[in-house]
């Protein structure tokens, strides 16, 4: 353990160390080792596979490979009403068929879908928490097989427990005060840890009243929104309107949350931006590559609270499902309430999406009469 400013920050469990270098290698599309008790399987990135990994993989398989795909991917490719992932099995592994049933819009199944096995699951699971496409190649192997590669190994049970174990060893690794424009007296809170080697930031405004229900704004980080001033969203609205309402009515906390496109990440974000250029509806494109409605997690959102002193509180927000995960993580809420974006030619679609299928509190001819298009 190292301590820092008489915070004391753990590294981690074995396990989790695992899971940590098995997403730098996922991501950089080197194949990682699965074990749970005798069973292995090599997985592998499917959109970053390549063909001279291919060729290798191909020699192990021995006609044993498969393609994991999501249950939404796999509802996009005709398999109506699907509600779990499943499994093509690959004869040869081909690159080109792996494409495009991963990948494709127009694909559609083209051989039976077998369950997923938990190796599955957990490739999938690593797929996400890597936040590249949710579609692997998945190959069992033996222990002579893999004798001579220096390859990274995770246990199932290791990747399955890391989200929580990540939400429960969150410690503060830097505070400062951070005056901003509106809300001169605030406090940015660092946290290490979270999901996936990202960083956490929590934003104290003012000075809230810890022994009352304090206000508090789960915010996930939206770069083209919060910096850029996107029209495409309401993120950077309610972002400011949040900060300048804490610092008019005596402060709250707002948890600046690393989960850029809901959950998807920065790159998946732009996939699904293009979809919606050519009409699809911010919800369809996240099915298309392979995402259900909402990835995000907030149960480590609730130990930022702890740690902040934070037991009870107003949320600052549109998504029930936020409110929803905060109080099964052990935060009472007290009440709710909105948080209003502006509306215009470019996100009235968005708004509405979120409100018709995410069931968000947004009220479109109130929010047309505050703010005119």
């Amino acid at each position: 353990m190292i301590v820092y400013d008489h915070e004391i920050i753990s590294l981690g469990s074995r396990g989790s160390l695992n899971v940590d270098r098995a997403i730098a290698e996922f991501r950089s599309g080197r194949p990682v080792l699965l074990r749970d008790n005798n069973r292995l399987v090599l997985t592998l990135s499917a959109e970053l596979a390549d063909e001279a990994l291919v060729r290798g993989l191909n020699v192990l398989a021995r006609g044993a490979g498969h393609l994991v795909l999501s249950a939404a991917r796999l509802r996009r490719l005709g398999a109506k009403g699907r509600g779990e992932s499943g499994a093509f099995v690959l004869p040869a592994i081909d690159l080109d068929r792996i494409e495009t049933l991963a990948l494709k819009i127009d694909a559609r199944v083209d051989a039976p879908i077998a369950p997923a096995s938990p190796h599955d699951e957990a490739a999938l699971e690593l797929a996400r928490l890597s936040l590249v496409l949710p579609a692997v190649i998945v190959v069992p192997v033996t222990e002579a097989d893999i004798a001579s590669e220096p390859l990274v190994e995770v246990a199932l049970a290791a990747i399955n427990g890391y989200r929580a174990e990540q939400a429960a060893s969150l410690r503060i690794a830097g505070r400062a005060p951070v005056p901003l424009e509106g809300a001169p007296e605030t406090e940015f809170v660092v946290f290490r840890g979270g999901e996936g080697l990202r960083d956490q930031v929590a934003i104290v405004v003012g000075r809230p009243d810890l022994d009352s229900a304090v206000p508090v704004r789960l915010h996930s980080a939206c770069l083209t929104g919060d910096l850029f001033g996107s029209l495409k969203c309401d993120c950077g609205d309610q972002l400011r309107e949040t900060v300048r309402w804490m610092a008019e009515n005596r402060g709250g906390i707002l948890l600046y949350l690393d989960q850029e496109g809901r959950g998807n990440g920065i790159s998946n974000k732009m996939r699904a931006y293009r979809l919606q250029s050519r009409g699809w509806d911010t919800y369809d494109a996240d099915e298309v590559l392979g995402f259900d409605l909402d990835q995000r997690h907030f149960d480590f959102a609730a130990t930022m609270l702890k740690h902040l002193g934070v037991s009870r509180i107003v949320a600052l927000t549109n998504n029930p499902q936020k409110i929803g995960a905060i109080e099964a993580a052990g935060i009472e809420v007290a009440a709710s309430q909105r948080v209003l974006g502006r509306p215009n030619v470019h996100n009235v679609r968005y708004l509405a999406s979120k409100r018709d299928r995410a069931g968000h509190f947004i009220d479109m001819k109130a929010l047309s009469g505050i703010f005119p298009a």
